[in-house]
C-alpha cells in the first residue's frame, strides 16, 4: 500500500487505555441449537462498535463494504458481557479500515477472555450514498476533542479521558 492510500497505521488495542465501543449482555435469543449464541450475532456487534468508531474518524456517515481476517476464538455464551474494542487500522481516501476485538467476561466470573477479532472496512458517504474524502466532514460534523485512534475524549497531550 502506498503512502498516499495510507496515512494511519494499526497499532494494538490497549483495553486499559481505550473504552470499550459496544458493551452488551448476549441474550438467549441469540442462540444457536447448541446454546452457543449465533456467530452472525457477534459479527453485527462488532459491525455496530467498528461503524461507531468510523464515524467519528470519516466525519461522518459511512457504509460497511468488507470484513476479512475474521476469527472466532471461543463461544460466547448467555449471559456473557459482551464488549467490542476499535483501533483505525488504516485511513485511505475514501475508507477506513478499523481492527475491531471482541472480549467477554463470563457470568458470575472475573475472568474476561478475547472471543474474536477482524478487520472491518467502511466507505465515507454523503448525503447521497456516493463515497467522499475522508478529510471533508459530512454536513455540520462536529467532534472536538475527539482522537481518530480510539474515538474516545482525550487531553492536551493526547491521552485517553476514559
Amino acid at each position: 500500500m502506498s503512502d498516499s492510500e495510507q496515512r494511519t497505521r494499526a497499532r494494538d488495542i490497549d483495553r486499559d487505555k481505550t473504552p470499550a465501543s459496544l458493551r452488551t449482555i448476549a441474550m438467549p435469543a441469540d442462540t444457536n441449537p447448541n446454546g452457543d449464541i449465533f456467530g452472525g450475532w457477534i459479527l453485527s456487534q462488532m459491525d455496530l462498535a467498528g461503524g461507531t468508531h468510523a464515524f467519528y474518524v470519516a466525519q461522518g456517515r459511512v457504509a460497511t463494504v468488507a470484513v476479512t481476517g475474521m476469527k472466532f476464538y471461543k463461544p460466547v455464551n448467555v449471559g456473557d458481557e459482551v464488549s467490542c474494542y476499535c483501533a483505525t487500522h488504516v485511513i485511505g481516501n475514501t475508507s477506513v479500515t478499523v481492527h475491531v476485538e471482541t472480549w467477554v467476561r463470563r457470568r458470575r466470573l472475573a475472568v474476561e477472555e478475547q472471543v474474536t477479532e477482524g478487520l472491518f472496512t467502511f466507505v465515507a458517504i454523503d448525503s447521497h450514498g456516493k463515497p467522499r474524502p475522508i478529510g471533508e466532514p459530512e454536513g455540520d460534523f462536529d467532534a472536538p476533542g475527539y482522537d481518530q485512534g480510539t474515538c474516545g475524549p482525550q487531553d492536551a497531550r493526547g491521552q485517553s479521558k476514559r
